[in-house]
């Protein structure tokens, strides 16, 4: 049974996608056994609730630094035994000591067809506020691992989404949510959960 440990900073819809993929059977042998929040407030703590999922709230200002608090977020997912780590809308910036300690085993979603608009500075609408200003016909997601590189791990799964000439930055987010982010991330954590994942270099191959 592969134990999945999740961090979230908001509403979790891509939280949602993967709980329902799950309970449908489509991933199968997997489980969500935490939750992690960076905010009280956040929505994705009621969802998980609503899972009889457990959720708490580590909070990075409650830490004197941050490997400080990278040590209590691993300490948390190693005494539930979390073997995947998943990355679902996390506004935190993640530093080499949690990296290390599950390195290979932290996943992503980035809503752009990597390299085109990531790494720095690039999250949330901003994404599709920059696709939109360059006019680009196609966008998408991105399901890859994390390294300390923002946004430059190993990509695991992509997906094409097509730009309309009346789409809005909140409408495309939208869009990508919908047509792309909740499948691919599913998909995404079935294939490792089957271990049919393997990453040669900086590049992920299906076994």
């Amino acid at each position: 049974m592969l134990k999945i440990g999740v961090l979230v900073s908001g509403g979790g819809t891509n939280f949602q996608a993967i709980v329902d993929s799950i309970e449908s059977g489509y991933i199968e042998n997997a489980k969500i056994v935490t939750l992690v929040s960076s905010s009280p407030k956040a929505y994705a703590l009621e969802r998980a609730k609503n899972h009889n999922i457990e959720g708490v709230v580590i909070r990075k200002k409650d830490f004197e630094n941050s490997e400080l608090y990278e040590k209590a977020l691993v300490e948390h997912f190693e005494s539930r035994e979390v073997d995947l780590v998943i990355m679902a809308g996390f506004m935190v910036v993640i530093g080499p000591y949690f990296i290390n300690a599950f390195r290979n085993r932290i996943m992503n979603i980035h809503p752009s067809l990597i390299p085109s608009f990531c790494g720095n500075g690039y999250y949330g609408l901003k994404v599709h506020e920059a696709a939109l200003e360059k006019g680009v016909k196609v966008t998408g997601a991105t399901v890859h691992f994390v390294t300390e590189e923002t946004d430059a791990g190993p990509i695991i799964l992509q997906k094409a989404v097509y730009i309309d000439d009346d789409d809005t930055p909140e409408s495309l987010q939208k869009k990508v949510m919908i047509e792309a982010e909740w499948k691919i991330f599913p998909e995404a954590i079935k294939l490792f959960a089957e271990g049919k994942i393997e990453i040669v270099g900086n590049k992920v191959r299906r076994k």
